[in-house]
């Protein structure tokens, strides 16, 4: 059974976050908020996790995949990042958008793209997220929590319970979260490419 903790959205417990960031180092699959929706993660390094966030998503490899991080340092680690899409990442970072770019070899070839090498990032800015990030020190491979068969993300922490209870290992309660997933863009290429449109306002791209 999945431990549920309650987090306060706003002021996160430096005492739960420990316990929910030592959860990820342990190899656990954890749902957190972020400032679009729930999402499930772990640690980027656990390959045994993120199988089993596959499983739960129904995801095949064509999938890009999330890293959250904490800060733009982080997303140069693990992107090549041009100077125009350092400008675009540093006006819209934190918040509800995840960029498409190419990875670099500090990525896992598994959390990549298979044909085209490239991996999904994101700074978020909500509260709990961002302590989660500080505490374990690294991004985490991060995905909305849609379920197979669903066009929205569970929002309801009764919901996510009572489907995710014996398939994850933690579940942080920090009331209703939203409903749309982060607006995602394309960098790869230079020019912007929205190619979901979410929570973020996707016209500076457009």
């Amino acid at each position: 059974m999945a431990q549920t903790l309650v987090i306060h959205p706003q002021n996160p417990e430096p005492r739960l976050i420990r316990q929910a960031a030592q959860c990820l180092l342990d190899g656990g699959v954890i749902v957190y908020p972020t400032d679009s929706t729930y999402a499930i993660g772990c640690h980027m390094g656990d390959k045994n996790a993120l199988e089993r966030i596959r499983r739960i998503r129904q995801l095949d490899d064509k999938h890009n995949l999330t890293l959250l991080c904490a800060d733009l340092s982080a997303i140069a680690t693990y992107a090549k990042v041009s100077n125009s899409a350092y400008r675009l990442l540093k006006a819209y970072t934190p918040g509800p958008y995840t960029f498409i770019l190419d990875a670099t070899a500090e990525v896992p070839r598994r959390l990549m793209h298979p044909k085209r090498k490239t991996i999904g990032l994101r700074v978020p800015a909500h509260p709990v997220s961002r302590a989660l990030l500080d505490a374990v020190g690294e991004p985490l491979m991060s995905t909305s929590l849609i379920m197979p068969g669903d066009d929205q993300p569970l929002s309801e922490i009764y919901e996510i319970e009572d489907i995710l209870d014996k398939q994850v290992d933690l579940i942080i309660d920090c009331g209703s979260c939203g409903l749309e997933p982060s607006t995602v863009i394309d960098l790869v290429d230079g020019i912007p490419v929205v190619v979901r449109i979410g929570l973020g306002d996707p016209t500076p791209f457009q």
